[in-house]
């Protein structure tokens, strides 16, 4: 089969639905299809060769608190058009396919079955970019969405609220080999101290100042403790680094971007992994990743979080904003390394269900079907 995955995300910035299409792309071409990636860029993508198809320039856009890096051009219609001519795909997917700019134009323009993914929940910062515009576009293009996928019940409730119909929920999925208890941990950070870590980016909805408040009263009980904080930004980490200054605390180390290759490493090197964010997050999964190390999880009890993790089973969750709660959540998983061992070993087996392996497959037999049930079209 011929398939195409559209972005309408930079997919030289990385994220979590350039790296859910980026698995697909691998486990799909694998599997012996023929796959192109299409989506805008703002650097060359060297590492998929002549699979990827950049169209359009992408622009970082401030919304909703974060930042949507996406094209905005409206000249994109000749070059879609000539890409779906030459290459003649036997089914489009196209990710958030209402997204201005490309994925809905390139829904406007395709003449196969076409499918999308949904993967923002009620609030996703930068989700709401192009309305009421985005909902002329949808009422417009809604009848050319053949198949819908939810990567979650939050992801779904959201996106139904605009967009009726039924919804297969496939999750997000987790590569079980390169995210392995058996990486090395980091070793400057293997000296004895208990070690929190918190993977993400540093924007308010992530919650990590509640995690700082949460970790000042741990601290206190646990002398011999450490915070690891992972992940891009720098207008929020000036403000947290003052704060941490002002209020005399020791051991938060903060280690900005990890690549991915790096990353299992952090996450060996953690006792616990920490999660508490706010809201607006359609799926946890860098708790699975957590998990699939082996580590337990402490995470807020927020829909897409609560989908991934049993609590009292992987990890325990707590009602977000609430520090205190954290506090004394972690401070009794820091407390008990029994605990910790025994969630972890429960996350583990439950991360290897959302093996990539298996979620291909499971999106490519929904190709399947709704390629055997969608009209032919002209």
């Amino acid at each position: 089969m011929k398939i195409a995955l559209v972005s309408p995300y930079d997919f030289a910035y990385p994220g979590g639905v350039i790296n859910h299409i980026s698995s697909l792309e691998c486990h799909f071409t694998r599997m012996g299809h023929e796959v192109k990636v299409i989506a805008p860029a703002s650097r060359a993508v060297s590492s998929f060769d002549n699979r990827f198809i950049p169209i359009g320039k992408p622009r970082s856009i401030p919304t909703s608190g974060s930042i949507a890096r996406i094209t905005i051009s409206l000249r994109l219609a000749s070059t879609i058009k000539a890409v779906l001519s030459q290459e003649k795909f036997d089914v489009i997917h196209l990710h958030e396919p209402f997204m201005p700019m490309l994925c809905s134009a390139v829904l406007r323009f395709s003449n196969v079955p076409n499918i999308g993914t949904f993967h923002a929940c009620d609030g996703s910062p930068g989700y709401n970019l192009g309305w009421p515009v985005g909902m002329i576009m949808l009422k417009r293009r809604l009848h050319k969405l053949d198949g819908k996928i939810a990567v979650s019940k939050a992801a779904m409730n959201y996106a139904s609220k605009y967009i009726p119909g039924s919804y297969n929920i496939i999750p997000n999925g987790i590569d079980v080999e390169h995210f392995s208890p058996a990486v090395a941990p980091i070793k400057e950070f293997c000296d004895g101290k208990l070690n929190i870590l918190f993977v993400g980016r540093l924007e308010y909805r992530k919650g990590l100042n509640y995690l700082l408040k949460a970790y000042q009263q741990v601290k206190r009980e646990i002398p011999e403790l450490r915070l690891i904080v992972v992940g891009p930004g720098s207008r929020l980490r000036q403000r947290y680094e003052r704060w941490i200054r002002r209020n005399g605390l020791k051991d938060i180390v903060f280690v900005g971007y990890a690549s991915y290759d790096e990353l299992p490493r952090y996450y060996k090197t953690a006792d616990v992994f920490c999660a508490p964010a706010t809201s607006r997050e359609s799926f946890g999964i860098v708790l699975l990743e957590a998990m699939a190390v082996g580590k337990p999880i402490v995470a807020t009890n927020i829909e897409g979080y609560a989908s991934v993790v049993t609590d009292g089973e992987e990890g325990f969750l707590v009602p977000p904003k609430d520090s205190r709660g954290l506090a004394r959540t972690l401070l009794a998983v820091m407390s008990d390394e029994t605990l910790r061992q025994q969630m972890g070993a429960r996350g583990r087996l439950k991360a290897r269900e959302y093996s990539w392996e298996h979620i291909a497959r499971r999106v490519f037999d929904y190709y399947v079907r709704v390629l055997d049930e969608a009209p032919r079209k002209k």
